[in-house]
């Protein structure tokens, strides 16, 4: 049996795959501070034979939130002389551009605990001045006085030349062997120092955290299996070992949406989607990231809280492009000072959660407005709900300011939270050159399957799916990942200067350490597989486009048609291209997959009609027709390939699709709902 299990923001997800395809889900609730519980609580429910298991693959959401909430350690940076303020000076470019109030973000480490050291190299790896341990031992002395508990190095173009932050390092271990250190070229050997720094500084402030956290839940695993194969899922879409992740846990800042990516992904090729876009509701927020052709975007510009008006923190890791917004299930309707409706970014979480909970929520959330117009049923929460408090809490919070009834204050909160939900649709998709009507939406999450109907026909989009294990999807694309490892190098030539044979020699390297790395977690050779980009560039450009290259040994034909690509590829992100004029590679990055067998997906074997899937008749309040009387099916018992014409609601545990009048729905072979438009 292998078992995945993911944390969010409200509920700890799991799913199983036995030896014969079977899927089993559970959910409990999120425990903070102590997540693990959550973890042991999941599998308790679930019933899960904790011998059986022979792999757990594991995502959370523990880095993200010490990065949030500003509960991560504290921090010393030691850098290059000159370069203390790096992370204070930032970057010129601002998002909001006319506000004169404008303020950068705050650095995660105040200026006196970032210290300089005179060593210095240039950008050819060549060293202009040694490093002088004297000037380290007096930054540890330092750090020591003023109670640091994680240190940060990073030095000027050590991504060319990394020995004078392995030095400092040891000499720190030598001098404070108990303290976390975190090297920048550990984490990164791309150029960009105020990133690569920046990057630095978030993987030491989160490391004691991640540390604890995942000692924790090893001990708790320990105790109940003798497993050897535990897994922790990283944000470009793989895995890696629990002990590999404990030295830069930054890698796990969106571990757990990025398996729910992957996950759309492996399942559009197995049901022949390749153009999908996946759309995960949870709790808190709502996630979208678009799959062309099969292809996981990955991106290292990556950043945490940047919006229209702060410019965010930099992360220079791979991780798996998506647009986030704080739009869930718990997130919270409220009145602005302008007396305007607004539905989130702020969560009832799990604790108190919403008002349905009883748990002493009093603001009204999605989930609150969902059960009120019927789209949610009180027999399916896990509490006894009191639909008059519900009521009650809708008509004084919202519906009494708007003078409206509780029920059309509840429509109108779906109705906004669908609309932020559309924004970031778009996001991904017409702001970015893609049609939506070329893609099939892969609703997921507890709350995906209930919004993904309404914001289909708003987009255009003619399919979408509902997959199977929905609510706790992350989490089954945690069982389909391979071991992965993303190997950046900045590397700066011009494609016409270029030596073959300097270029056969630079990827062997990347590929030679990988295969090290792979040793190292018992992966052997054989499984071992990897995949080559080149980051490039017209001269003169600052910023690149991601080229595949092909793997071996380079010929001057391989080269021209790098260059070709590069012209169509560059002519189809930014509508031009500059045949006449000079290329350059900027960065050689070696995608390694150490590739794991995969459970089968077993096909339903279900008979039966549609009849005896029907549980019972409802009203439901849809815009435009009032109340419905709608008829409400169950799942489990749809028999494949039968059509149901909406309005229609097909209710599963922990989540329900809401089917509109202009759709019509039926199961495929794998258990997935396939939502289509009706042709007119």
């Amino acid at each position: 049996m292998r078992v995945a299990t993911d944390i969010g923001g409200t509920f700890t997800d799991l799913v199983y795959v036995d030896e014969k395809g079977r899927v089993g889900i559970e959910k409990s609730h999120t425990t903070p501070p102590h997540f693990e519980k959550g973890v042991m609580d999941v599998l308790n429910k679930a019933k899960v034979d904790t011998e059986k298991i022979s792999m757990f693959i594991h995502g959370t959401t523990v880095i993200i939130n010490a990065l949030t909430e500003r509960k991560g350690a504290k921090v010393g940076l030691i850098t290059t002389k000159g370069f203390r303020d790096v992370l204070e000076i930032a970057r010129g470019n601002r998002p909001d551009l006319y506000n004169i109030r404008y303020k950068k973000p705050k650095p995660f480490v105040e200026r006196h605990l970032r210290l300089e050291v005179s060593e210095r190299s240039n950008d050819k790896g060549e060293v202009l001045s040694p490093l002088l341990r004297e000037e380290v031992e007096k930054c540890v002395d330092y750090f020591k006085k003023e109670g640091v508990e994680a240190i940060a190095v990073s030095y000027l173009h050590s991504y060319a030349n990394p020995q004078h932050e392995k030095e400092t390092v040891n000499i720190i271990k030598e001098l404070w062997p108990e303290v976390l250190i975190t090297a920048s070229s550990d984490i990164t050997k791309e150029w960009r120092e105020y990133e690569r720094t920046n990057t630095a500084v978030l993987n030491a402030y989160v490391q004691p955290a991640a540390t604890t956290y995942i000692d924790k839940l090893d001990h708790e695993l320990h105790e109940k299996t003798d497993m050897k194969q535990r897994y922790i899922m990283q944000s470009n879409g793989g895995t890696t070992k629990f002990d590999k992740v404990k030295k830069t846990p930054i890698n796990m800042v969106e571990s757990g949406p990025v398996a729910g990516i992957f996950g759309a992904a492996v399942l559009g090729e197995l049901i022949h989607e390749k153009n999908i876009i996946a759309f995960d509701i949870g709790g808190t927020t709502a996630k979208c990231s678009l799959i062309e052709n099969g292809e996981v975007k990955v991106s290292t510009d990556y950043y945490i809280e940047k919006n229209a008006r702060n410019a965010g923190y930099p992360i220079k890791t791979p991780v798996v492009d998506i647009v986030e917004i704080g739009n869930g299930g718990g997130s919270i309707a409220w009145i602005d000072k302008a007396g305007a409706l607004k539905v989130g970014p702020q969560s009832a979480g799990a604790n108190p959660g919403p008002v349905a909970y009883g748990l002493g929520g009093t603001e009204p959330t999605t989930t609150d407005a969902n059960l009120l117009t019927g789209r949610l049923s009180p027999k399916n929460f896990d509490y006894k709900v009191d639909l008059d408090n519900v009521r009650s809490a809708m008509e004084q919070k919202i519906g009494n300011h708007f003078g409206i009834s509780a029920e059309e204050a509840a429509l109108g909160i779906i109705r906004i939270a669908n609309s932020n939900m559309l924004n970031a649709l778009k996001l991904i998709s017409i702001r970015k050159g893609y049609n939506p009507q070329d893609f099939t939406l892969l609703a997921f999450g507890g709350g995906g399957s209930m919004h993904a109907p309404a914001l289909a026909l708003e987009l255009g989009v003619k399919k979408v799916i509902v997959p199977i294990a929905s609510p706790v999807f992350s989490a089954w694309g945690m069982l389909m990942t391979d071991l992965r490892h993303d190997y950046i190098q900045t590397y700066i030539k011009r494609m016409d200067e270029l030596s073959l044979e300097e270029m056969d020699q630079q990827w062997n390297n990347i590929e030679k350490h990988a295969f090290n790395h792979f040793q190292e977690e018992g992966m052997s050779a054989a499984n071992v597989f990897f995949q080559r980009f080149a980051d490039m560039r017209y001269l003169g450009q600052e910023h690149t486009v991601k080229v595949p290259v092909p793997n071996g040994k380079w010929s001057q034909a391989d080269k021209e048609s790098i260059i070709e690509t590069f012209h169509a590829l560059h002519e189809k992100n930014y509508t031009f291209k500059l045949e006449e004029t000079a290329t350059e590679i900027v960065n050689l990055h070696v995608i390694a997959l150490g590739k794991v067998p995969k459970p089968l997906i077993a096909e339903i074997t279900r008979s039966g009609n549609v009849e005896e899937a029907k549980k019972e008749y409802r009203d439901i309040y849809y815009e435009g027709k009032g109340w419905v009387n709608t008829p409400i099916y169950d799942r489990d018992k749809l028999p494949p390939k039968v059509e149901i014409q909406g309005p229609a609601v097909v209710e599963e545990k922990s989540a329900v699709t809401v089917i509109y009048e202009s759709q019509k729905l039926h199961v495929d072979h794998y258990g997935n709902l396939i939502i289509e438009m009706e042709e007119r």
